[in-house]
């Protein structure tokens, strides 16, 4: 029996106002039968955007407003229940999308969002049988995954499998780097198994503006012009590699995955539309200097201190005028 090619779809997109966004995702998502193909009526379906920071809103660190928007509201027509997750290094989730420019959203759709510090859903896997992921997550009908295109400082890119980190509970990321030491492979192998684990049903990619240069937070907008989709996210990223002229062997995601033998060759993905070449961008930049993934004991406890006086004092304060 032929096993049926992985397929990501690729096509041009320049704009993020509204009803133009919202015609390039029908295209996008055409080769697929459009999101009732993977929405079904009264399914909940997570939204897991990168929300990485609220310190550098407009610098495109993290998934655009619009782009959820159009996404959610598409779910909603074909009878979903859309809700955001993520599990931000510093902050709530809703603090740093409010910062982001979600505070929207939130009020036209209703749309609840959650972070990923509760319940834990214990991941099954021979080499990282320990690690924990949430519940809330694992427990969605459907996950859509809509990660941003950004260099980044410690995995030169990141992409479809690296956004899924944000599935993992709270401050355990910190651990999840002092458990990988200063091995790269390692870090990216338990990020693979955690997509495998989560398993996404869509992943949208936003480039129409990138981040490059010192990534994930400290680079800068650079527009690319691209949307991409696909059910296979390993696929996604082994196609956005070859975009922006970077060797799978050099994304320590990408190399992982291939190992594992979950990534597919270019060769064998499917690409209904626009063909990877026809995308090509040969300037991209990628971080000065690559830093280790390990977090150091004293770096996980400022770092857990800094999470919890964000979550607990700061953002409090602030939503109640003061500062």
């Amino acid at each position: 029996m032929q096993t049926q090619k992985p397929s990501v779809s690729l096509i041009r997109a320049n704009s993020y106002e509204r009803e133009t966004l919202r015609e390039s995702l029908e295209t996008l998502l055409e080769p697929f039968g459009g999101i009732a193909a993977f929405v079904k009526p009264g399914d909940r379906v997570l939204l897991k955007p990168n929300l990485l920071t609220g310190a550098r809103p407009g610098k495109e660190c993290t998934t655009r407003p619009e782009l959820v928007y159009t996404v959610a509201q598409m779910v909603m027509e074909v009878g979903g229940k859309p809700f955001l997750g993520d599990s931000p290094a510093f902050g709530s989730a809703k603090g740093v999308a409010i910062a982001n420019g979600y505070a929207p959203i939130f009020e036209e759709l209703h749309l609840p969002i959650i972070d990923f510090h509760g319940q834990r859903y214990e991941t099954v896997s021979e080499n990282f049988n320990h690690l924990l992921l949430s519940k809330e997550a694992m427990a969605a009908d459907v996950v859509i995954n809509l990660p941003k295109v950004k260099s980044h400082a410690q995995l030169t890119l990141t992409l479809g499998v690296k956004n899924l980190f944000g599935c993992v509970p709270g401050k355990m990321k910190a651990w999840w780097h002092m458990e990988a030491g200063k091995d790269a492979n390692r870090f990216a192998e338990m990020l693979v198994e955690t997509a495998k684990a989560i398993n996404p049903s869509l992943t949208i990619l936003d480039g129409i503006i990138g981040h490059d240069g010192n990534g994930p937070s400290n680079g800068e907008p650079r527009a690319l012009g691209i949307l991409a989709a696909t059910s296979n996210v390993f696929a996604l990223d082994r196609a956005m590699v070859e975009i922006l002229n970077v060797p799978p062997q050099q994304v320590p995601t990408v190399a992982a995955s291939q190992r594992l033998g979950l990534c597919p060759q270019l060769a064998e993905i499917d690409f209904p539309q626009l063909e990877p070449d026809l995308l090509k961008i040969e300037d991209w930049r990628l971080p000065d200097k690559l830093v280790p993934i390990d977090f150091a004991m004293p770096r996980v406890i400022k770092s857990t201190f800094k999470h919890l006086y964000i979550r607990f004092i700061k953002e409090p304060m602030t939503a109640y005028g003061r500062r």
